[in-house]
């Protein structure tokens, strides 16, 4: 399994929030090129980035930053967070960003990524944010009238090849991983699925492994010392892309 540590970032700082609360942030970091350089160092591969304010605005306000990272690590670079419109696509992909994620827009806009899809194929991943059972849009301030599942079958319909799954409740808690939700979705889909949102420990990172997920993204619980990254990589048995 692959493991994504995760950098969010605000006014060019890394962040993290609270079940995507964002009144409720903390500032880890001035620089998030030296976190990401530190995952580097502590043998990360992959880099999961999202502009929090592109997010909430659908602009890519912290362009800058995530482009110093890419151009700067050897890191495989996956970006989310307001990315809305093809141009925007492109802005990230020119950028050098391995992977796209779109979120609100997979909702609201399926001929757009349809069209992403069929142009950049594995390049586009989509971001499937879960708040009570429906899906979550706009930096996850509104719900969408979709279902998890139903969603999913659309992805798929359409060769979505890389889904990452956020269980909200979770996210930022350290309160462990939605496991059932993970198990589901494993067996009703081919797609590559990503946990996120409460990988607080090693054994969420062996339990998810073990279940045969594609990948996971740890946040809060590296931030806050409750998973050492180089102990994680070795749960995971990570591989190559």
């Amino acid at each position: 399994m692959k493991l994504f540590p995760a950098i969010d970032i605000i006014d060019g700082k890394a962040v993290r929030l609270v079940k995507g609360d964002y009144a409720k942030m903390t500032v880890y970091s001035d620089s998030p090129l030296k976190v990401a350089k530190y995952f580097e160092d502590c043998g990360a591969k992959y880099l999961h980035l999202v502009d929090l304010e592109g997010a909430r605005d659908g602009l890519p306000v912290n362009l800058a930053t995530i482009k110093e990272i890419i151009d700067k690590t050897e890191l495989f670079v996956e970006v989310g967070g307001g990315i809305r419109s093809l141009d925007m696509v492109e802005t990230y992909v020119g950028a050098g960003a391995d992977r796209v994620i779109i979120g609100t827009a997979a909702v609201t806009d399926p001929a757009f990524l349809e069209e992403a899809v069929s142009r950049y194929g594995e390049k586009i991943a989509v971001g499937v944010d879960i708040k009570d059972g429906a899906v979550a849009i706009k930096g996850w301030t509104e719900k969408s009238e979709l279902t998890c599942f139903d969603f999913c079958e659309r992805l798929a319909s359409l060769g979505v090849k890389t889904v990452i799954c956020t269980d909200i409740s979770k996210d930022g808690l350290l309160s462990g991983t939605n496991m059932e939700l993970y198990a589901e979705l494993s067996d009703r889909f081919s797609m590559d699925i990503t946990a996120s949102g409460g990988v607080s420990s090693l054994d969420d990172v062996k339990k998810l492994s073990e279940m045969g997920m594609y990948g996971a993204i740890l946040g809060k619980a590296i931030y806050a010392g409750n998973i050492d990254l180089r102990e994680a990589l070795a749960a995971a048995g990570e591989g190559e892309i």
